[in-house]
């Protein structure tokens, strides 16, 4: 983890310890205190830190998207807090600083026909000539099917375990991801075929098999998060849809990331049973709960459009606005 640098250093290193200690991750609070503790140790006057002024100069300097932006600022927030109640005559000089508006975020939406070619690329792209290379190719392919036809988020099959696919089942069990909650989800069976497959693969080539995660990177190692934005960026621009983010007006168009699967997965499952005749209000909670989600309402988010063609023309009405603003 990289240190702190700042004359803050101890102080937001014990709290860290103490955020910790609530049961918090530490690696997401930490990323945002980096970017603060760089700012300050740039500062010729420490003591500028108590000044609500330094902070709408600082929200300027963080650049990025305002929602970003206001959970580096609520990060400080709290750490200012800490300070307070350690030493109550201090103020929080964030108190009265506002966040950003944030800009309505509309994610970039696979259709099922995309979301099949980027798979069929990303299979053909499995090499068969080394032991290594086939498993190390085949784990990576399976990891974005699971995103794709089962909605998980990216972390969650890198962190599987043997044991916690169940063939017999057909059935996955996710341990303590976001929200720290737990789910034993059911796979589409042809998912589980393929997983099956790759396991009699891996049984065949490996003689004494140690590595306890169910899609391996190496002999004793899991896939890492990079290399499957690799494999899935690369793919994408493969079929001809590396769309960049757009912002136009006050809303921002995402671009293909390997998160827009999940969205994509949201979207055709609700459309699919609403399709057959279900209602939205029974289907919500279901989907809900097998994402992961702790309230339904965090589903509806990923809701934003009801399927790829209309996000397009959303994107495309815009565009066509913008453009005549400019005229």
């Amino acid at each position: 983890m990289k240190p702190f640098e700042s004359f803050l250093n101890n102080e937001l290193e014990n709290f860290i310890v103490y955020r910790k200690g609530l049961g918090y991750k530490e690696k997401l609070i930490r990323s945002r205190l980096v970017i603060f503790d760089k700012y300050v140790k740039k500062q010729a006057d420490p003591s500028s830190v108590w000044n609500p002024d330094f902070y709408l100069a600082f929200r300027k300097e963080v650049g990025e998207e305002p929602s970003t932006v206001n959970i580096t600022l609520s990060a400080v927030r709290c750490f200012f807090e800490y300070l307070k109640r350690k030493d109550p005559l201090l103020n929080n000089p964030l108190k009265d600083v506002p966040n950003l508006q944030r800009r309505p975020f509309v994610p970039f939406v696979f259709s099922p026909e995309q979301v099949d070619m980027l798979l069929d690329v990303i299979c053909g792209r499995i090499r068969r000539h080394t032991q290594r290379v086939f498993l190390k190719d085949f784990s990576e392919y399976l990891v974005i099917l699971l995103l794709a036809r089962c909605g998980l988020r990216i972390s969650e099959p890198l962190r599987l375990k043997l044991a916690d696919y169940r063939p017999d089942e057909k059935t996955i069990y996710i341990e303590k991801t976001k929200f720290s909650k737990d789910r034993l989800i059911p796979i589409p069976l042809s998912v589980a075929r393929q997983i099956d497959n790759y396991l009699s693969c891996r049984a065949a080539l490996i003689e004494h098999d140690i590595n306890p995660y169910l899609f391996i990177g190496g002999l004793q190692k899991r896939l890492g998060d990079q290399r499957i934005r690799v494999v899935f960026h690369s793919a994408v621009q493969q079929i001809g849809i590396d769309s960049p983010r757009k912002v136009i007006g006050d809303t921002t168009f995402g671009k293909p990331t390997p998160h827009s699967l999940r969205h994509s997965f949201a979207i055709y499952t609700l459309k699919s049973a609403i399709a057959r005749k279900q209602t939205s209000q029974n289907v919500l909670p279901v989907l809900a709960a097998y994402m992961g989600h702790v309230k339904y309402q965090y589903t509806m988010e990923y809701l934003r459009v009801v399927d790829a063609e209309s996000r397009t023309r959303l994107l495309n009405f815009a565009d066509i606005l913008r453009k005549k603003s400019c005229d």
